[in-house]
């Protein structure tokens, strides 16, 4: 049964039903999305369409830019080539991931709470795995700059058939570290990203970035990975539902 929190509440890290914690499994493995949830790239990505867009003669408002949040890149392009890019959905990417990649390499945007929760999993043994959308040539270096061992795999949008918000990528990331989904929990910051996370039946844990983090069934949500820990993330698996936004 789902024990919805009040979300005036400071974290109460003891259970509901006061079982101890020693009681509360810890989940087999914690799979984080990256842009907007591990690192603060939305902006940079945002950015980057505007710049794209207007060389192109179009314009790009930030309300069109907030509903790619999340998106494949492949759909992002297309969306992108409507707005009057005139370029190969492959040229469109390739300019995107390059523009981030550039205001990475200046500074990671880490988020608030992001490494601490990161090092924290890493003290306890509880394995991760990054699951983005962006490709591998941007995900690597931001794994890059993690302690050694933060992540043991890395699900990359240019290595799924089926991008977010289809499950396929978090189960591939199961796979990949050999656990069961269901016992694992996700943690993302768009409805596509918690789509897919909820799709593939991971406990999920939306963190309000960018765009606003929906109320739905079954699904936490913190406006900071700042207020989570290792113990809040077993609550959520163990069926607890941690709602820490007032909406």
């Amino acid at each position: 049964m789902e024990n919805a929190l009040n979300p005036l509440e400071a974290p109460d890290l003891t259970r509901t039903d006061s079982a101890p914690r020693e009681a509360l499994a810890l989940p087999q493995a914690v799979l984080w999305d990256m842009d907007g949830t591990l690192v603060d790239t939305e902006p940079y990505w945002i950015a980057a369409e505007h710049e794209l867009v207007e060389a192109h003669g179009g314009t790009w408002s930030h309300e069109q830019a907030l509903q790619m949040v999340g998106n494949p890149l492949t759909e992002s392009a297309t969306i992108l080539q409507a707005a009057g890019v005139d370029l190969p959905s492959e040229q469109i990417i390739d300019f995107l991931i390059s523009r981030v990649i550039e205001q990475v390499e200046v500074e990671v945007p880490w988020q608030p709470g992001a490494r601490e929760l990161l090092a924290e999993l890493r003290e306890r043994g509880v394995p991760c795995a990054l699951v983005t959308m962006s490709y591998r040539s941007l995900a690597e270096p931001v794994v890059g700059m993690t302690p050694p061992g933060s992540f043991e795999t890395l699900v990359c949008g240019d290595e799924v058939t089926h991008g977010k918000p289809h499950p396929e990528p978090y189960l591939v990331a199961a796979e990949r570290l050999g656990v069961d989904v269901t016992r694992c929990v996700a943690i993302e910051d768009s409805p596509t990203g918690i789509g897919s996370a909820q799709a593939a039946g991971a406990a999920t844990l939306g963190v309000e970035a960018v765009v606003p983090v929906p109320v739905l069934p079954g699904l936490s949500r913190t406006p900071s990975l700042a207020l989570v820990d290792v113990d809040m993330l077993s609550r959520i698996l163990a069926g607890d539902v941690v709602d820490l936004i007032e909406d």
